[in-house]
């Protein structure tokens, strides 16, 4: 067993020796950071000799002490040197320097303008973010123009596989979340009608909310929480282990293997689950309606009918293209955005998924006052 760290000073006239015995590594971290600090605190000398010969054991965390004892010992004004250390143990001193960090100087800031300086910081920083999305969308449809003019570089078995993910894959937990939500409003629009005594009315009010708005806005959502982190995550590694460096060096267009493949099936698979959580729904408000209210399935089938036009379909269905771009290129663009860090990879996930519900939102608002306008 390793012997304890320890010091021992010895001094003359014309010589003064510290001498540093044991182990100083990090299996003694406690007890060589104490000895450590002693030493920093002592007043010694104008010049000492440092003895390292009677160490038995001596690693990086024992090098990066002695040298903040040196320099320590130094800012007090003590010439230090240095004896008996082995050559390993000169090569740790050398590689493993103290560098002192400078403390902060207090901010005189007050809490007010610390405030407004965060809100000009986001600002600035969304300001940035929509430049680059705006750059990042353009090099997007210049890509998927150039495929419309040779489509033969299509890459079709890439599309059909992220479909596979993005739609297929996807349809149980759809079609699960819609058949909740929609059993949820149904009971919420029965037990509040029902005061008026006009609780078939919520078949009306579930016919309506779910094909303009919920079914679309919930299957966004979850696409975004679900296939727009994978298409970060993926993109993210990809960057991460020079992946997408390597296919520019090959000559190739990442945003046209990588990215415009994703996007397309995106597009495609988002309208699919709409008109899947649509119909999971309305199931949903159907069997509540039948055991809450105890509508029957033909009248819950005649009032729908007579609630909701194919207009009222065409008008959620009609928003799903658009919010799967929304999601594709915010989730692509983090994707291609992390640095060669995990800590980076996590935190444009993270950034990519409350950006594309965010946008998903501000798109529904966005058709909701367009719609209002045209009468639609």
């Amino acid at each position: 067993m390793a012997k304890m760290p320890g010091i021992t000073f010895s001094g003359g006239q014309n010589r003064h020796l510290l001498l540093l015995e044991g182990a100083w590594s990090a299996a003694y971290a406690d007890d060589v950071e104490r000895t450590a600090l002693l030493l920093e605190q002592n007043v010694f000398p104008d010049q000492i000799e440092i003895d390292l010969g009677q160490l038995l054991e001596f690693d990086t965390f024992g090098a990066l002490l002695v040298n903040r004892t040196i320099a320590a010992l130094q800012e007090k004004g003590t010439k230090v040197t240095l004896k008996g250390a082995s050559e390993a143990a000169m090569l740790l001193l050398e590689q493993i320097p103290f560098v002192p960090q400078p403390i902060p100087a207090a901010s005189d800031m007050s809490k007010l303008t610390g405030l407004v300086v965060d809100i000009g910081e986001s600002v600035a920083h969304a300001g940035r973010d929509f430049v680059i999305s705006t750059g990042f969308l353009g090099e997007v449809i210049a890509v998927i123009g150039r495929l419309f003019i040779a489509p033969h570089r299509i890459r079709v078995t890439s599309i059909v596989a992220q479909l596979e993910q993005v739609a297929f894959r996807g349809v149980p937990i759809i079609m699960l979340i819609s058949f909740l939500v929609g059993a949820i409003v149904a009971q919420q629009g029965i037990f509040q009608l029902n005061r008026f005594g006009a609780s078939t009315f919520a078949v009306n009010l579930i016919g309506i909310l779910v094909l303009r708005e919920l079914g679309v806005l919930l299957t966004s959502i979850m696409v975004a929480g679900r296939s727009g982190s994978a298409f970060t995550a993926e993109l993210g590694s990809m960057t991460m282990r020079e992946e997408v460096d390597a296919l520019r060096v090959m000559g190739l267009d990442p945003i046209e293997i990588l990215v415009v493949p994703r996007v397309i099936a995106l597009i495609i698979g988002l309208p699919m689950l709409t008109f899947i959580s649509d119909l999971s729904a309305l199931l949903g408000g159907g069997i509540v309606s039948w055991l809450y209210a105890g509508i029957s399935t033909d009248v819950y089938l005649e009032r729908l009918k007579d609630a909701i036009s194919l207009q009222t379909f065409l008008a959620g269905l009609i928003k799903a293209p658009f919010m799967a771009l929304v999601i594709a290129l915010v989730a692509c663009g983090n994707g291609l955005s992390v640095k060669g860090s995990a800590e980076s990879l996590g935190r444009q996930v993270t950034d990519a998924v409350v950006k594309s519900i965010f946008m998903v939102i501000v798109v529904d608002g966005i058709f909701a006052m367009f719609f209002a306008a045209i009468r639609f």
